[in-house]
């Protein structure tokens, strides 16, 4: 004998055609699905004494500086380049004297990567950001050189230093 399922009386069991567990499991995977990254991302690094000021660890467009950042007129210019791979790279130096400063490199292959460098008075505090899969620049998250303290925007490609600008 053959028994037909009673849709009346498994309604709220989860034996129904779309039960619950078959909903929230679609929809976690779903949502898993939207989460996880088309292609790697590079993640920023640092050293251990960066995050120290206001407005580290932010990138420019979350800061309240957002849109007015420029090009300072930083000793031997805030712009330098160097070629690299076949390829001219292009180092820029940004500054808002709201929040601090960031550096971005353009036209860089994979393995280079944007520094900015703040001088203290016993060492070098950095932040760097590498270029991502696909694109050709990348920009560091904010230092703070407010308030006398000092920074550069330098560009390293696959380990060498091949363009800084001055401390400013």
């Amino acid at each position: 004998m053959i028994s037909k399922r009673n849709t009346a009386t498994d309604a709220g069991t989860g034996r129904g055609r779309w039960g619950w567990r078959v909903v929230l499991g679609g929809a976690f995977a779903f949502g898993l699905a939207a989460l996880t990254p088309l292609q790697a991302q590079a993640a920023s690094m640092e050293s251990v004494g960066y995050g120290a000021f206001a407005n580290e660890g932010l990138y420019p467009e979350q800061t309240s500086c957002s849109g007015r950042f420029t090009q300072p007129n930083v000793p031997g210019g805030a712009t330098k380049t160097a070629v690299y791979g076949g390829r001219t790279i292009t180092l820029k130096y940004f500054y808002s004297s709201g929040c601090g400063s960031f550096a971005r490199i353009e036209n860089a292959p994979q393995g280079c990567a944007a520094h900015s460098n703040r001088l203290t008075a016993t060492q070098i505090e950095w932040v760097l950001e590498t270029v991502d899969p696909g694109i050709d620049f990348a920009y560091t998250k904010v230092i703070n050189n407010l308030d006398g303290r000092l920074s550069k925007a330098v560009l390293f490609c696959d380990n060498q230093r091949l363009a800084e600008t001055a401390w400013y």
